[in-house]
Order: C-alpha cells, then sequence, then structure tokens
C-alpha cells in the first residue's frame, strides 16, 4: 500500500514546490520568500516517517517470534498469518508426537512373526521415515538375538511405501493401496482382513512381501502431540474460522486423531498432489495456512498462503520450502505467531495513520507560513514516534 501511495504521492509533491515558486506570479511576495515555502513543503511532506512505517514494525515482530522459539522469513509471511482463516495440518509429527509404536503383528502366509518383522526391519533401516525408524525401533527390540538380513536398492514410492532387494527377491513394504496396482499382484484375503480390522481400530497400517508371498502385516499407532487440542482451541478464539487435517493415512486413522485434538474436518487416503489440489481449493476461498514436517508436505506448503514447517522434526525440504519454522516443534507456538503478526499488522495500521495524518497537518501549514523549523520538529518527531511504536512489539506477550 505504501508503494502504491508514493508512486503518486512523490511525484505531486515534486509538482506543488516547482508551483510554489512562481508564487509571486500571482502574490505579493519576493522569490526568496516563495523558495523558503517551497523548500518548507517538501520538508514536510517528506514520508519518511511513511517510508519507516512498515519495516520497522516487521523488523521488531520478526525479532519478537525469533525470541519465542519462531523463525519468519521475511515480512510478507508475517503480515500474511495475521490474515488467515483456514489452516491445514499434516498428521504424522505435526499433530502427532512422530513416534509411532508397533501396536499389533499379525503373519499370514505360512510366515511367522519372526520371518515378518526380520524382512520389514532389514527393508526399513535403509530409510529415514518416521514410521520406518519405529518399526526398526520396536521391531528390533521384539526380536531379541534374531539374525537380521541384509536388504539393498531401496526405493521409495512417494506417498504409498517402499521397495527393496533381500537376497535374490523384492521386497514391498507400505500401504495396501500399492498393491494390485503397476504390475502387483493384490492383497490376500488374509491381510485385507487383517488391515479392515486394524484401521477400524484407528491403526496405521503397512503390507510386508517378499517376492510372491505376502508374509503379514503391522499395526502402528502415534499419539496426539501434547498441548494440540489446546492450540487448535486458541487458534479458533483467534479467528481462524476452518482447521483440517489432510493426511496420507487411512481415512479411519486421520479421523481418529483429528477427533482427538478437536479438528473441524480431517481427509485421509491423500497423494501429495491431492494435498495440493486440497490447499488450492481452500486458497479460492480465504487465505490458507499449511503445516507440515516432511518432503510429502512440501508441495502443499508451496502453494499456501504461508507455509509452516515443524523445525526441529522438519526434513530439509519443508524447512526450505516453508515461510515460518516452529523451531521448538511445539503447536502451542502457532497462536502465538498468529497473535503477534495480527498486533504486527495493528500497528503498522497505526504507524501508516500517524505518517499520513503529520503530513495532512504539515503540508497546509507550510504553505499557510509554517517555517521551515517547527516543520522538521514535527516530521522528524512523527518518525521516532512511529519507531517507538514499532519497538512496543519486542514486550509482546500472548493474552
Amino acid at each position: 500500500m505504501t508503494d502504491k501511495f508514493e508512486r503518486i504521492f512523490v511525484p505531486l509533491v515534486l509538482a506543488l514546490a516547482v508551483l510554489l515558486l512562481f508564487a509571486p506570479l500571482v502574490i505579493d511576495e519576493s522569490f526568496g520568500e516563495s523558495f523558503y515555502r517551497s523548500m518548507a513543503v517538501l520538508v514536510a511532506a517528506s514520508p519518511c516517517a511513511l517510508a519507516i512505517a512498515t519495516p520497522s514494525a516487521v523488523l521488531s515482530g520478526v525479532a519478537r517470534a525469533a525470541r519465542g522459539g519462531v523463525l519468519i522469513k521475511g515480512g510478507a509471511a508475517l503480515e500474511d498469518l495475521g490474515t488467515l482463516k483456514a489452516m491445514a495440518f499434516d498428521k504424522t509429527g505435526t499433530l502427532t508426537e512422530g513416534e509411532p509404536r508397533i501396536t499389533e503383528v499379525i503373519p499370514t502366509g505360512g510366515a511367522d512373526e519372526a520371518e515378518l518383522l526380520s524382512v520389514a526391519v532389514a527393508v526399513e533401516r535403509l530409510s529415514d521415515h518416521p514410521l520406518a525408524q519405529a518399526v526398526v525401533r520396536d521391531g528390533v527390540d521384539r526380536l531379541g538375538d534374531t539374525d537380521i538380513p541384509e536388504a539393498s536398492d531401496l526405493k521409495s514410492l512417494t506417498g504409498r511405501g517402499v521397495t527393496a532387494r533381500l537376497g535374490d527377491e523384492a521386497v514391498w513394504i507400505g500401504k495396501a493401496e500399492m498393491f494390485g496396482v503397476d504390475g502387483t499382484a493384490p492383497l490376500t484375503d488374509a491381510s485385507a482382513e487383517a488391515i479392515s480390522a486394524l484401521r477400524q481400530q484407528g491403526r496405521t497400517t503397512m503390507v510386508v512381501r517378499r517376492g510372491k508371498r505376502d508374509l503379514g502385516v503391522i499395526g502402528m499407532m502415534d499419539t496426539a502431540r501434547e498441548g494440540a487440542r489446546e492450540a487448535l482451541a486458541e487458534l479458533r478464539a483467534l479467528g481462524i474460522e476452518r482447521m483440517l487435517m489432510i493426511s496420507g493415512d487411512h481415512a479411519n486413522v486421520a479421523a481418529a486423531i483429528g477427533k482427538e485434538v478437536g479438528l473441524d474436518e480431517a481427509r485421509g487416503d491423500l497423494m501429495p498432489q491431492d494435498k495440493v489440489d486440497t490447499i488450492d481449493a481452500l486458497s479460492r476461498e480465504a487465505k490458507v495456512a499449511m503445516v507440515g514436517d516432511g518432503v510429502n508436505d512440501a508441495p502443499a506448503m508451496a502453494k499456501a498462503t504461508v507455509g509452516i514447517a515443524m523445525g526441529a522434526a522438519g526434513s530439509d525440504v519443508a524447512l526450505e520450502t516453508a515461510d515460518v519454522a516452529l523451531m521448538a516443534d511445539d503447536l502451542r507456538h502457532l497462536p502465538f505467531v498468529v497473535g503477534l503478526s495480527r498486533k504486527s499488522r495493528s500497528i503498522i495500521r497505526q504507524n501508516v495513520y500517524v505518517s499520513l495524518g503529520v503530513v495532512a497537518i504539515l503540508v497546509p501549514a507550510t504553505i499557510l507560513g509554517l517555517g521551515i523549523g517547527p516543520a522538521v520538529i514535527m516530521h522528524e518527531g512523527s518518525t521516532l514516534l512511529v519507531v517507538f511504536n514499532a519497538l512496543r512489539l519486542l514486550g509482546y506477550r500472548e493474552v
């Protein structure tokens, strides 16, 4: 707004100053008096306070956010946070702790628990996904001294699972939806029944297949982040009208976590492109933020008005894409930074009104005879005033 204003305001002031030089042609005064009046108008109209009104507030707001454990990449993100009406969340690592636990191990196809877990651990050792790390951690505990083979050639199938080699055989581990497509055989009835039962309980499921055999299904459960429900309630009180979860997990799993944390809506079974489409649809209705932590969330974060990453647990891609990073991975910082943004926008408006008001008073006053000295005092005083007003943000506290 200030940029647009100055493009019109500056030429008009310069034209007015030139016209005032020719005042002796109209009124009875010397050229020296007209020149002095013209210079006084230039001083009075100089938009120093207006030019610094926004940067001073932005710098103070970004500094206060950093002290509170939130990194904001620039003024645009700080201002946009205060205009949000909708917010979308990833599930794993964002609304949940990102440390799922194995709850059920259901062998099928003649396999036993040791064979199922040893194959799963061998492959998932090669991945850095939170679910993979949980399989390795809990699987090793359950296997005890059982030998674990060496896997190789891990390939990630985005949003579905992974595939690797174990000896001369291929291994697939992932969601039920990755089987029966792209040339893979469909699931056996036993695996399908196990998955259905686990999903009804709100479990995240992983199918393990080696060669042509379904070795079984692993059920996992993640817990909601501490304080997530309270943070979402505070966001709603701040004016966030719509909050939803967009997750790659099964719809039943997403619904269970969504209900636990108090979300309006939970959508599951979404691929990365589906998340982008969801954010795109929300963006047409209102400004929206996307909160996530993984590679799969990065495209949606880039599409949103503001991308927010979980700083400690977030992937490098998510952090690079995001406009805001919650360095402590604490969702309770979200209400803080949204409230700070709204306070920043309020102070920016105050500064703009003060700077424009002083100019509106001084320009007519100098035309009518106010000297340069008083004009300088009022002009520089307004500049100091907007700076001091902006510095109040450094003492911002959540209500």
